[in-house]
């Protein structure tokens, strides 16, 4: 088939685009820390491009989008490991007329993304050598299957997910409820942070959050309209859907802070635009506009409520990974089942309210079960295991210090005591001690 060069100039830049997320969501994460960590946790988002997207190249590409024999309703094989093969492939698989290579940078970007989710549920504690065998270890062993089991095809086979019917557009299950819960039971492995509930950790750049959250946004049309893998009209009402809900959710959000607690916040506008960003990625091709907005108010509306629940079930989810993802991603998944219709894309199909009666919910709902159970269970193990053999996280000292000094060597201010990553070991760490002490002291 013969390339299709309006659709690949668009996906080259739906590419670049979504790759922007992770340095999006490394602001976003970033504000909201404290002073002393936000270092370490963009570090964590950029450290995730580097090891996903390396394993994605070797054989992570061929895990998720490979036909595994046998296993191939659960996960895919080695044929394409390296990439091997396919560096003059004219088309993708589908005949989408995108050249393949293209297919496989816009699917390294997604298990990028997803991977540096999970890091904003464990700020401040978590020691960044264990987190790098953490990236490396999930993503194998959770992120490849999963995406196998619900996008992977190849016209006479599919993964398990695909052939019941489940549909996740661009990543609610894939993306945010693997990310979410994964999030969750890491948490546990982990514990809560020193201080937890009982000193204010607010975030230290709220500036900074909203910069996360515009560029999260933004990357974002890529993420979903692009998922259409072509410049066309599925593209286009993934577009406007995107558009539609965000701004949906962002104000359910801040309507339900200002009659709860009597303030609209700039952290709770950026916080609702990420939960329906969230929520539409599911829907985004399958809905009406009407029905994205619909899809956003209550995604907004639950996940302003859903983020308070740590504080009552006592799990430290620092930034509300498990609010808003795992929360947002089966808002967006199961509404499919009752918003979808034919008559937005036929390659969809009809929810309970275009009269398909609960057929498509039943099989929404099968998918976010078996990616809450299979994620969890696995993630759990994971984090358990790497913390018996190297320890997952730092001491306690450590966690007072500040993580940003004690594990990098660096500050994000100067505060005229230190200059950062200069000196010998010994006393950068004194005098970062020192420094992220005073800033606590002060908070």
């Amino acid at each position: 088939m013969k390339i299709d060069s309006g659709g690949t100039a668009w996906m080259l830049t739906s590419t670049a685009l979504v790759l922007l997320m992770t340095p999006g969501l490394a602001f976003f994460y970033g504000g909201m820390t404290r002073a002393k960590s936000v270092l370490n946790m963009m570090m964590m988002s950029f450290v995730s491009i580097a090891v996903v997207g390396m394993a994605w190249v070797v054989y992570g590409y061929s895990l998720t989008f490979g036909d595994g024999g046998g296993l191939s309703s659960f996960i895919g094989g080695f044929g394409d490991w390296g990439l091997v093969g396919l560096e003059n492939a004219a088309t993708a698989d589908d005949g989408t007329g995108i050249p393949q290579l293209v297919f496989v940078a816009f699917q390294a970007t997604f298990a990028i993304i997803t991977v540096a989710l999970i890091s904003g549920a464990v700020a401040d504690r978590a020691k960044f050598g264990a987190w790098v065998v953490f990236t490396l270890v999930w993503v194998t062993l959770v992120y490849f299957p999963i995406a196998h089991w619900v996008w992977w095809s190849d016209g006479e086979k599919a993964g398990w997910l695909y052939d019941l019917g489940a549909l996740d557009f661009a990543g609610g299950t894939v993306v945010h409820i693997n990310a979410g819960v994964a999030a969750l039971a890491l948490v546990l492995v982990l514990g809560r942070r020193r201080g937890w509930p009982k000193e204010p950790m607010r975030p230290h750049n709220l500036p900074f959050v909203l910069l996360g959250a515009g560029l999260l946004w933004f990357g974002w049309f890529g993420f979903n309209a692009g998922s259409a893998l072509g410049a066309g009209a599925t593209a286009a009402v993934a577009f406007i859907n995107t558009l539609a809900a965000t701004c949906a959710a962002a104000f359910a959000w801040i309507v339900v802070e200002k009659l709860r607690d009597g303030s609209s916040t700039t952290l709770g506008i950026a916080s609702g635009i990420v939960a329906g960003l969230v929520a539409v990625t599911p829907a985004c091709a399958f809905v009406t506009p009407l029905g994205a907005i619909a899809l956003g108010l209550a995604a907004g509306a639950v996940c302003a409520f859903a983020v308070g629940l740590k504080y009552r079930l006592g799990f430290d989810d620092s930034l509300d990974v498990v609010g808003v993802h795992m929360v947002g991603g089966i808002v967006g998944a199961l509404l499919i089942g009752v918003l979808a219709t034919t008559a937005v894309n036929d390659a969809g199909a009809d929810g309970l309210l275009a009269g398909g009666g609960f057929a498509l919910l039943g099989k929404q709902a099968v998918a976010v079960l078996a990616t809450l159970a299979y994620s969890f269970v696995v993630t759990y193990v994971i984090a358990k295991v790497i913390d018996l053999v190297m320890g997952f996280r730092i001491s306690e000292d450590d966690e007072a210090a500040g993580i940003d000094s004690t594990a990098h060597a660096e500050t994000a201010y100067d505060f005229g005591t230190i200059r950062a990553g200069t000196g010998s070991g010994a006393t950068a760490a004194l005098s970062a001690h020192s420094v992220g002490t005073k800033v606590e002291a002060k908070k």
